[in-house]
């Protein structure tokens, strides 16, 4: 998958390719975003983490859909506040218009966002791996919200057989 491949895809949302990039937390979707972002200079990445929180892992879509992928679709920008995970609270606006939109986080391919999806990614990672880049990033003191977050994750996963959607599922090392 690269930049050309991606420019090749129709559009999906108004005039925006939207190319959605799920897995579960620690797997490495943040990486290839940032690695697929440098290869498309127009686009703009969306982290689904600016929307879910500790206490919301996996239920927080509706915002995303209505402040984002709908006003695409209807050829408006985007605009949604990003959740702030210290200060627990809604932070700063961001704006969404470009002709690429990639859209990375966990459960960024679920059933709600597919129509707008041009291309759905998956991350695979072994669990022990995703919880120890957890930890790295987050601190030891983490370890619980942790745990609590990759089970929230394997229902949410084996309800929803995100994997299984993928146009293409990719590895995230370990």
């Amino acid at each position: 998958m690269n930049g050309s491949f991606i420019r090749s895809l129709t559009p999906s949302a108004g005039s925006t390719i939207v190319v959605a990039i799920d897995g579960c937390g620690g797997a490495g979707k943040s990486t290839l975003a940032a690695s697929l972002a440098l290869q498309l200079p127009e686009s703009v990445v969306v982290h689904t983490d600016d929307f879910a929180s500790w206490d919301n892992p996996v239920d927080w879509w509706p915002r995303l859909l209505e402040q984002v992928l709908r006003p695409l679709s209807r050829g408006e920008a985007g605009r949604y506040q990003r959740y702030d995970w210290v200060e627990r609270t809604l932070a700063e606006w961001h704006s969404v218009e470009a002709p690429i939109l990639i859209l990375e986080g966990v459960t960024a391919t679920r059933r709600e966002f597919r129509p707008f999806l041009a291309y759905r990614v998956w991350v695979e990672c072994p669990r022990e791996v995703r919880l120890q880049r957890g930890l790295e990033r987050d601190g030891a003191e983490a370890e619980a919200q942790w745990l609590e977050w990759m089970r929230a994750e394997d229902a949410y996963c084996e309800e929803h057989r995100l994997r299984e959607g993928a146009d293409v599922v990719l590895s995230g090392g370990g």
